[in-house]
Protein backbone atom coordinates (compact mmCIF):
# COMPACT_ATOMS: atom_id res chain seq x y z
CA UNK A 1 0.00 0.00 0.00
CA UNK A 2 2.81 2.41 0.89
CA UNK A 3 5.54 0.87 -1.28
CA UNK A 4 5.44 3.74 -3.77
CA UNK A 5 6.07 6.37 -1.08
CA UNK A 6 9.53 7.73 -0.24
CA UNK A 7 10.46 6.97 3.40
CA UNK A 8 12.91 9.89 3.50
CA UNK A 9 10.20 12.33 2.42
CA UNK A 10 7.71 10.87 4.92
CA UNK A 11 10.23 11.00 7.77
CA UNK A 12 11.04 14.60 6.91
CA UNK A 13 7.33 15.44 6.64
CA UNK A 14 6.65 13.86 10.01
CA UNK A 15 9.44 15.79 11.73
CA UNK A 16 8.43 18.99 9.93
CA UNK A 17 4.85 18.61 11.10
CA UNK A 18 5.71 17.85 14.72
CA UNK A 19 8.42 20.50 15.05
CA UNK A 20 6.29 23.19 13.35
CA UNK A 21 3.46 22.34 15.74
CA UNK A 22 5.80 22.25 18.76
CA UNK A 23 7.72 25.46 18.06
CA UNK A 24 4.59 27.58 18.39
CA UNK A 25 4.40 26.77 22.11
CA UNK A 26 7.99 27.67 23.12
CA UNK A 27 7.78 30.74 20.89
CA UNK A 28 4.82 31.86 23.00
CA UNK A 29 5.97 30.75 26.46
CA UNK A 30 9.44 32.30 26.14
CA UNK A 31 7.91 35.72 25.65
CA UNK A 32 4.95 35.16 27.96
CA UNK A 33 7.13 34.15 30.92
CA UNK A 34 9.19 37.33 30.61
CA UNK A 35 6.06 39.45 30.19
CA UNK A 36 4.50 37.87 33.29
CA UNK A 37 7.65 38.79 35.23
CA UNK A 38 7.26 42.41 34.10
CA UNK A 39 3.55 42.42 34.99
CA UNK A 40 4.21 41.04 38.47
CA UNK A 41 7.03 43.53 38.98
CA UNK A 42 4.64 46.36 38.09
CA UNK A 43 2.13 44.99 40.57
CA UNK A 44 4.70 44.81 43.36
CA UNK A 45 6.00 48.29 42.56
CA UNK A 46 2.66 50.08 42.22
CA UNK A 47 0.27 47.97 44.26
CA UNK A 48 -2.24 48.32 41.42
CA UNK A 49 -4.54 45.26 41.57
CA UNK A 50 -5.10 45.42 37.79
CA UNK A 51 -1.63 43.99 37.25
CA UNK A 52 -2.27 41.15 39.68
CA UNK A 53 -5.56 40.30 37.95
CA UNK A 54 -3.88 40.35 34.52
CA UNK A 55 -1.12 38.10 35.85
CA UNK A 56 -3.60 35.59 37.27
CA UNK A 57 -5.39 35.35 33.94
CA UNK A 58 -2.30 34.95 31.79
CA UNK A 59 -0.43 32.57 34.09
CA UNK A 60 -3.22 30.03 33.50
CA UNK A 61 -2.75 30.42 29.76
CA UNK A 62 1.01 30.04 30.28
CA UNK A 63 0.47 26.78 32.16
CA UNK A 64 -1.65 25.30 29.36
CA UNK A 65 0.78 26.27 26.60
CA UNK A 66 3.78 25.15 28.67
CA UNK A 67 2.20 21.73 29.16
CA UNK A 68 1.35 21.38 25.48
CA UNK A 69 4.90 22.39 24.61
CA UNK A 70 6.35 19.70 26.87
CA UNK A 71 4.13 16.97 25.44
CA UNK A 72 4.83 17.87 21.82
CA UNK A 73 8.56 18.30 22.50
CA UNK A 74 8.95 14.80 23.93
CA UNK A 75 7.71 13.35 20.65
CA UNK A 76 10.59 14.97 18.77
CA UNK A 77 13.21 13.14 20.82
CA UNK A 78 11.53 9.79 20.10
CA UNK A 79 11.74 10.46 16.37
CA UNK A 80 15.53 10.64 16.64
CA UNK A 81 15.42 6.97 17.55
CA UNK A 82 12.58 5.76 15.35
CA UNK A 83 13.16 7.63 12.09
CA UNK A 84 16.66 9.08 12.39
CA UNK A 85 18.70 6.47 14.24
CA UNK A 86 21.67 6.76 11.87
CA UNK A 87 21.75 10.50 12.44
CA UNK A 88 21.57 10.00 16.21
CA UNK A 89 24.43 7.52 16.04
CA UNK A 90 26.65 9.78 13.95
CA UNK A 91 26.15 13.05 15.84
CA UNK A 92 25.16 11.78 19.28
CA UNK A 93 28.53 12.65 20.81
CA UNK A 94 28.05 16.30 19.76
CA UNK A 95 24.32 16.96 20.05
CA UNK A 96 23.52 14.55 22.89
CA UNK A 97 25.23 16.63 25.61
CA UNK A 98 23.68 19.87 24.31
CA UNK A 99 20.17 18.43 24.51
CA UNK A 100 20.97 16.89 27.89
CA UNK A 101 22.13 20.24 29.24
CA UNK A 102 18.82 21.74 28.13
CA UNK A 103 16.93 19.29 30.33
CA UNK A 104 19.27 19.61 33.31
CA UNK A 105 19.68 23.39 33.33
CA UNK A 106 16.37 24.60 31.95
CA UNK A 107 13.47 22.15 31.97
CA UNK A 108 13.93 21.04 35.59
CA UNK A 109 14.23 24.71 36.58
CA UNK A 110 11.05 25.69 34.76
CA UNK A 111 9.04 22.69 35.96
CA UNK A 112 10.09 23.16 39.60
CA UNK A 113 9.17 26.82 39.93
CA UNK A 114 6.10 26.66 37.70
CA UNK A 115 4.29 25.09 40.64
CA UNK A 116 5.02 28.15 42.78
CA UNK A 117 3.81 30.43 40.00
CA UNK A 118 0.51 28.57 39.80
CA UNK A 119 -0.15 27.50 43.37
CA UNK A 120 2.08 29.71 45.49
CA UNK A 121 -0.47 32.45 46.15
CA UNK A 122 -0.96 32.80 49.95
CA UNK A 123 1.67 30.09 50.47
CA UNK A 124 4.86 32.03 49.79
CA UNK A 125 5.76 35.69 50.13
CA UNK A 126 5.26 38.19 47.32
CA UNK A 127 9.00 38.36 46.70
CA UNK A 128 9.32 34.59 46.58
CA UNK A 129 6.46 34.34 44.12
CA UNK A 130 8.04 37.03 41.95
CA UNK A 131 11.39 35.21 42.16
CA UNK A 132 9.69 32.03 40.94
CA UNK A 133 8.26 33.90 37.95
CA UNK A 134 11.67 35.37 37.11
CA UNK A 135 13.34 31.96 37.45
CA UNK A 136 10.83 30.38 35.07
CA UNK A 137 11.41 33.22 32.60
CA UNK A 138 15.17 32.70 32.84
CA UNK A 139 14.64 28.97 32.42
CA UNK A 140 12.82 29.48 29.13
CA UNK A 141 15.75 31.54 27.85
CA UNK A 142 18.26 28.90 28.96
CA UNK A 143 16.19 26.27 27.16
CA UNK A 144 16.22 28.38 24.00
CA UNK A 145 20.00 28.79 24.39
CA UNK A 146 20.72 25.06 24.25
CA UNK A 147 18.15 24.17 21.60
CA UNK A 148 19.29 27.01 19.34
CA UNK A 149 22.92 26.06 19.91
CA UNK A 150 22.23 22.47 18.80
CA UNK A 151 20.22 23.56 15.78
CA UNK A 152 22.76 26.21 14.81
CA UNK A 153 25.54 23.64 14.94
CA UNK A 154 23.64 21.64 12.33
CA UNK A 155 23.58 24.78 10.18
CA UNK A 156 27.19 25.88 10.73
CA UNK A 157 29.04 22.90 12.27
CA UNK A 158 32.30 23.68 14.08
CA UNK A 159 34.58 22.22 16.76
CA UNK A 160 34.31 18.56 15.70
CA UNK A 161 36.16 15.81 13.85
CA UNK A 162 35.06 12.72 11.97
CA UNK A 163 36.44 9.51 13.44
CA UNK A 164 37.61 6.46 11.56
CA UNK A 165 34.26 4.85 12.41
CA UNK A 166 32.40 7.60 10.57
CA UNK A 167 31.04 9.16 13.75
CA UNK A 168 31.43 12.84 14.66
CA UNK A 169 33.25 13.76 17.86
CA UNK A 170 33.60 17.15 19.59
CA UNK A 171 37.08 18.65 19.73
CA UNK A 172 36.23 22.10 21.11
CA UNK A 173 33.02 22.60 23.08
CA UNK A 174 33.23 26.38 22.92
CA UNK A 175 33.27 26.20 19.12
CA UNK A 176 30.45 23.63 19.15
CA UNK A 177 28.20 25.71 21.40
CA UNK A 178 29.08 29.14 20.04
CA UNK A 179 29.21 28.08 16.40
CA UNK A 180 29.25 30.83 13.74
CA UNK A 181 25.48 31.21 13.33
CA UNK A 182 24.40 30.68 16.95
CA UNK A 183 24.53 34.27 18.30
CA UNK A 184 22.49 35.60 15.38
CA UNK A 185 20.01 32.74 15.41
CA UNK A 186 19.53 32.92 19.19
CA UNK A 187 18.77 36.64 19.38
CA UNK A 188 16.60 36.47 16.25
CA UNK A 189 14.52 33.62 17.72
CA UNK A 190 14.17 35.11 21.20
CA UNK A 191 13.15 38.48 19.77
CA UNK A 192 10.64 36.69 17.56
CA UNK A 193 9.23 34.96 20.65
CA UNK A 194 8.82 38.30 22.44
CA UNK A 195 7.01 39.75 19.44
CA UNK A 196 4.81 36.67 19.21
CA UNK A 197 3.69 37.17 22.79
CA UNK A 198 3.31 40.93 22.33
CA UNK A 199 0.91 40.55 19.42
CA UNK A 200 -1.13 37.88 21.20
CA UNK A 201 -1.46 40.08 24.28
CA UNK A 202 -2.13 43.12 22.10
CA UNK A 203 -4.71 41.23 20.10
CA UNK A 204 -6.59 40.14 23.22
CA UNK A 205 -6.37 43.68 24.62
CA UNK A 206 -7.67 45.04 21.32
CA UNK A 207 -10.54 42.55 21.39
CA UNK A 208 -11.56 43.59 24.89
CA UNK A 209 -11.46 47.28 23.94
CA UNK A 210 -13.45 46.66 20.77
CA UNK A 211 -16.10 44.80 22.78
CA UNK A 212 -15.97 47.23 25.72
CA UNK A 213 -14.91 44.45 28.12
CA UNK A 214 -12.32 44.66 30.93
CA UNK A 215 -11.38 48.10 29.62
CA UNK A 216 -8.86 49.01 32.32
CA UNK A 217 -7.07 45.68 31.97
CA UNK A 218 -7.24 45.88 28.17
CA UNK A 219 -5.54 49.28 28.13
CA UNK A 220 -2.60 47.86 30.05
CA UNK A 221 -2.38 44.83 27.75
CA UNK A 222 -2.59 46.82 24.53
CA UNK A 223 -0.28 49.55 25.79
CA UNK A 224 2.47 47.15 26.90
CA UNK A 225 2.14 45.16 23.67
CA UNK A 226 2.48 48.27 21.54
CA UNK A 227 5.63 49.29 23.43
CA UNK A 228 7.15 46.04 22.17
CA UNK A 229 5.85 46.68 18.65
CA UNK A 230 7.26 50.22 18.62
CA UNK A 231 10.74 49.38 19.89
CA UNK A 232 11.37 45.66 19.36
CA UNK A 233 9.86 45.10 15.90
CA UNK A 234 12.35 47.50 14.22
CA UNK A 235 15.16 45.89 16.24
CA UNK A 236 14.09 42.51 14.86
CA UNK A 237 14.57 43.91 11.35
CA UNK A 238 18.15 44.77 12.28
CA UNK A 239 18.75 41.38 13.90
CA UNK A 240 17.29 39.67 10.85
CA UNK A 241 19.62 41.62 8.59
CA UNK A 242 22.65 40.59 10.66
CA UNK A 243 21.44 36.99 10.62
CA UNK A 244 21.03 37.18 6.85
CA UNK A 245 24.56 38.50 6.39
CA UNK A 246 25.87 35.63 8.52
CA UNK A 247 23.90 33.15 6.42
CA UNK A 248 25.24 34.76 3.25
CA UNK A 249 28.76 34.06 4.53
CA UNK A 250 28.26 30.48 5.72
CA UNK A 251 25.29 29.19 3.68
CA UNK A 252 25.24 31.20 0.45
CA UNK A 253 23.15 28.57 -1.37
CA UNK A 254 20.36 29.12 1.17
CA UNK A 255 20.47 32.86 0.54
CA UNK A 256 20.36 32.28 -3.22
CA UNK A 257 17.17 30.25 -2.70
CA UNK A 258 15.71 32.91 -0.38
CA UNK A 259 16.34 35.56 -3.04
CA UNK A 260 15.41 33.39 -6.02
CA UNK A 261 18.71 34.12 -7.78
CA UNK A 262 19.75 31.52 -10.38
CA UNK A 263 22.67 33.19 -12.15
CA UNK A 264 25.62 34.73 -10.35
CA UNK A 265 25.08 38.47 -10.61
CA UNK A 266 26.72 41.76 -9.83
CA UNK A 267 24.11 44.31 -8.88
CA UNK A 268 21.59 41.54 -8.16
CA UNK A 269 17.97 42.64 -8.09
CA UNK A 270 15.63 42.04 -5.17
CA UNK A 271 12.82 39.78 -6.33
CA UNK A 272 9.66 41.03 -4.69
CA UNK A 273 7.55 38.45 -6.49
CA UNK A 274 8.46 35.45 -8.59
CA UNK A 275 7.51 31.85 -9.22
CA UNK A 276 10.74 29.82 -9.02
CA UNK A 277 10.88 26.99 -11.56
CA UNK A 278 13.45 24.51 -10.24
CA UNK A 279 13.26 22.27 -13.29
CA UNK A 280 13.97 24.99 -15.85
CA UNK A 281 16.22 26.90 -13.39
CA UNK A 282 14.53 30.25 -13.79
CA UNK A 283 11.81 32.46 -12.30
CA UNK A 284 8.41 33.04 -13.82
CA UNK A 285 6.37 36.22 -13.40
CA UNK A 286 9.25 38.09 -11.82
CA UNK A 287 8.87 41.55 -10.27
CA UNK A 288 12.12 42.97 -8.93
CA UNK A 289 13.95 46.10 -7.76
CA UNK A 290 17.33 46.50 -9.51
CA UNK A 291 20.51 46.08 -7.44
CA UNK A 292 18.74 46.07 -4.09
CA UNK A 293 19.59 42.45 -3.21
CA UNK A 294 23.30 43.12 -3.74
CA UNK A 295 23.09 46.21 -1.57
CA UNK A 296 21.35 44.34 1.27
CA UNK A 297 23.71 41.37 1.18
CA UNK A 298 27.02 43.07 0.39
CA UNK A 299 26.30 46.73 1.21
CA UNK A 300 27.40 47.48 -2.34
CA UNK A 301 24.94 48.10 -5.16
CA UNK A 302 27.33 46.26 -7.54
CA UNK A 303 28.29 43.48 -5.11
CA UNK A 304 28.40 39.90 -6.37
CA UNK A 305 25.76 37.39 -5.30
CA UNK A 306 26.20 33.76 -6.29
CA UNK A 307 23.28 32.16 -8.08
CA UNK A 308 21.85 28.71 -7.52
CA UNK A 309 23.51 27.42 -10.68
CA UNK A 310 26.85 27.77 -8.88
CA UNK A 311 25.96 24.54 -7.04
CA UNK A 312 25.06 21.13 -8.49
CA UNK A 313 21.34 20.41 -8.70
CA UNK A 314 21.68 17.80 -5.97
CA UNK A 315 23.09 20.36 -3.52
CA UNK A 316 20.31 22.93 -3.86
CA UNK A 317 17.37 23.27 -1.44
CA UNK A 318 13.74 23.27 -2.61
CA UNK A 319 13.72 26.83 -3.92
CA UNK A 320 10.00 27.55 -4.00
CA UNK A 321 9.41 26.70 -0.34
CA UNK A 322 12.39 28.73 0.87
CA UNK A 323 11.59 31.68 -1.40
CA UNK A 324 7.96 32.05 -0.33
CA UNK A 325 8.30 31.29 3.38
CA UNK A 326 11.06 33.89 3.57
CA UNK A 327 8.75 36.49 2.04
CA UNK A 328 5.95 35.50 4.39
CA UNK A 329 8.23 35.99 7.39
CA UNK A 330 9.58 39.33 6.20
CA UNK A 331 6.12 40.56 5.17
CA UNK A 332 4.69 39.84 8.61
CA UNK A 333 7.67 41.56 10.20
CA UNK A 334 6.95 44.67 8.16
CA UNK A 335 3.30 44.57 9.26
CA UNK A 336 4.46 44.40 12.88
CA UNK A 337 6.65 47.47 12.39
CA UNK A 338 3.75 49.27 10.70
CA UNK A 339 1.49 48.36 13.64
CA UNK A 340 3.98 49.89 16.05
CA UNK A 341 4.23 53.07 14.01
CA UNK A 342 0.45 53.43 13.84
CA UNK A 343 0.23 52.87 17.59
CA UNK A 344 2.83 55.58 18.18
CA UNK A 345 0.87 58.06 16.04
CA UNK A 346 -2.39 57.19 17.81
CA UNK A 347 -0.71 57.54 21.19
CA UNK A 348 0.44 61.08 20.44
CA UNK A 349 -3.05 61.87 19.16
CA UNK A 350 -4.53 60.47 22.41
CA UNK A 351 -6.55 57.96 20.38
CA UNK A 352 -4.76 54.65 20.99
CA UNK A 353 -7.50 53.30 23.25
CA UNK A 354 -10.47 54.74 21.36
CA UNK A 355 -9.68 53.86 17.70
CA UNK A 356 -11.87 50.84 17.05
CA UNK A 357 -10.48 49.98 13.62
CA UNK A 358 -7.00 49.75 15.14
CA UNK A 359 -8.30 47.42 17.83
CA UNK A 360 -9.71 45.15 15.11
CA UNK A 361 -6.37 45.35 13.29
CA UNK A 362 -4.61 44.18 16.46
CA UNK A 363 -7.05 41.27 16.69
CA UNK A 364 -6.24 40.34 13.09
CA UNK A 365 -2.50 40.49 13.91
CA UNK A 366 -2.83 38.10 16.88
CA UNK A 367 -1.45 35.02 15.01
CA UNK A 368 1.19 37.02 13.09
CA UNK A 369 4.05 36.05 15.39
CA UNK A 370 3.23 32.33 15.25
CA UNK A 371 3.06 32.34 11.47
CA UNK A 372 6.30 34.32 11.16
CA UNK A 373 8.16 31.95 13.52
CA UNK A 374 7.00 28.84 11.66
CA UNK A 375 7.83 30.45 8.32
CA UNK A 376 11.29 31.34 9.61
CA UNK A 377 11.88 27.76 10.71
CA UNK A 378 10.88 26.52 7.27
CA UNK A 379 13.40 28.90 5.72
CA UNK A 380 16.08 27.65 8.10
CA UNK A 381 15.42 23.92 7.88
CA UNK A 382 14.31 23.52 4.26
CA UNK A 383 17.06 25.91 3.17
CA UNK A 384 19.67 23.57 4.69
CA UNK A 385 18.60 20.65 2.52
CA UNK A 386 19.77 18.26 1.17
CA UNK A 387 22.05 18.25 4.24
CA UNK A 388 21.00 17.46 7.78
CA UNK A 389 24.37 18.77 9.00
CA UNK A 390 25.30 21.37 6.44
CA UNK A 391 28.00 20.17 4.04
CA UNK A 392 28.78 17.24 6.38
CA UNK A 393 25.89 14.76 6.42
CA UNK A 394 23.15 14.34 3.83
CA UNK A 395 19.62 13.87 5.10
CA UNK A 396 18.97 10.78 2.96
CA UNK A 397 22.02 9.04 4.45
CA UNK A 398 20.89 9.40 8.09
CA UNK A 399 17.40 7.88 8.09
CA UNK A 400 16.61 4.71 10.02
CA UNK A 401 16.27 1.46 8.05
CA UNK A 402 12.48 1.61 8.09
CA UNK A 403 9.93 1.31 5.32
CA UNK A 404 7.43 3.94 4.31
CA UNK A 405 4.40 2.16 5.80
CA UNK A 406 5.11 2.60 9.53
CA UNK A 407 6.16 6.22 9.01
CA UNK A 408 2.99 7.00 7.06
CA UNK A 409 0.82 5.38 9.73
CA UNK A 410 2.54 7.22 12.59
CA UNK A 411 2.37 10.51 10.66
CA UNK A 412 -1.38 10.04 10.24
CA UNK A 413 -1.70 9.27 13.96
CA UNK A 414 0.26 12.40 14.83
CA UNK A 415 -1.94 14.59 12.65
CA UNK A 416 -5.12 13.24 14.27
CA UNK A 417 -3.78 13.28 17.83
CA UNK A 418 -2.21 16.71 17.56
CA UNK A 419 -5.39 18.04 16.02
CA UNK A 420 -7.39 16.80 19.01
CA UNK A 421 -4.83 18.11 21.52
CA UNK A 422 -4.68 21.50 19.83
CA UNK A 423 -8.45 21.75 19.66
CA UNK A 424 -8.83 20.93 23.35
CA UNK A 425 -6.03 23.30 24.39
CA UNK A 426 -7.28 26.11 22.16
CA UNK A 427 -10.82 25.67 23.47
CA UNK A 428 -9.67 25.97 27.08
CA UNK A 429 -7.48 28.99 26.34
CA UNK A 430 -10.35 30.70 24.53
CA UNK A 431 -12.56 30.02 27.56
CA UNK A 432 -9.96 31.71 29.78
CA UNK A 433 -9.78 34.67 27.41
CA UNK A 434 -13.57 34.86 27.27
CA UNK A 435 -13.71 34.90 31.06
CA UNK A 436 -11.05 37.60 31.22
CA UNK A 437 -9.35 39.02 34.32
CA UNK A 438 -11.39 38.54 37.48
CA UNK A 439 -11.58 42.15 38.59
CA UNK A 440 -13.86 41.45 41.52
CA UNK A 441 -11.59 38.80 42.99
CA UNK A 442 -10.08 39.66 46.38
CA UNK A 443 -6.33 40.23 46.10
CA UNK A 444 -4.48 37.29 47.63
CA UNK A 445 -2.18 39.72 49.42
CA UNK A 446 -4.82 42.23 50.46
CA UNK A 447 -3.77 45.05 48.11
CA UNK A 448 -7.33 46.19 47.35
CA UNK A 449 -8.21 49.53 48.80
CA UNK A 450 -4.63 50.79 48.77
CA UNK A 451 -4.17 54.18 47.17
CA UNK A 452 -2.42 53.50 43.86
CA UNK A 453 0.57 55.57 42.68
CA UNK A 454 0.60 56.81 39.08
CA UNK A 455 1.78 54.31 36.50
CA UNK A 456 5.09 54.65 34.72
CA UNK A 457 3.85 55.72 31.33
CA UNK A 458 0.55 56.68 29.79
CA UNK A 459 1.16 54.22 26.98
CA UNK A 460 1.77 51.23 29.24
CA UNK A 461 -0.99 52.07 31.70
CA UNK A 462 -3.64 53.26 29.30
CA UNK A 463 -4.27 56.55 31.08
CA UNK A 464 -3.31 58.79 28.19
CA UNK A 465 -6.12 58.00 25.77
CA UNK A 466 -9.74 59.00 25.59
CA UNK A 467 -12.32 56.88 27.33
CA UNK A 468 -13.53 53.96 25.31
Amino acid sequence: MFSHLDPVFLARAQFAFTVAYHITFPAFTIGLASWLAVVEWRWLKTGNPLYEQIYRMWVKIFAVTFGMGVVTGVVLSYQFGTNWSVFSDKVGSVLGPLLGYEVLTAFFLEASFLGIMLFGWNRVSRKMHFAATVIVAVGTLISAFWILSANSWMQTPAGFREGADGLLYPTNWIQVIFNPSFPYRFIHMVTGAYLTTAFVVGGIGGYYLWRGLHVKHARIMLGMAMIMAIFVAPMQLLFGDLHGLNTFTHQPVKVAAMEGIWETERGAALRLFAWPDQIQERNRFEISIPKLSSFILTHDFNGEVKGLKSWPRGDRPPVGVVFWTFRLMVGLGMLMIATGLIALVLHFKKQLFSTRWFHLWCVAMTPAGFVAVVAGWFVTEVGRQPFIVFNVLRTAETISPVSAGPIAISLTAFVITYGLVFTAGAYYILKLIGKGPESNEEDAYGSHGVKQPPLVTDLAAGTGGKDV
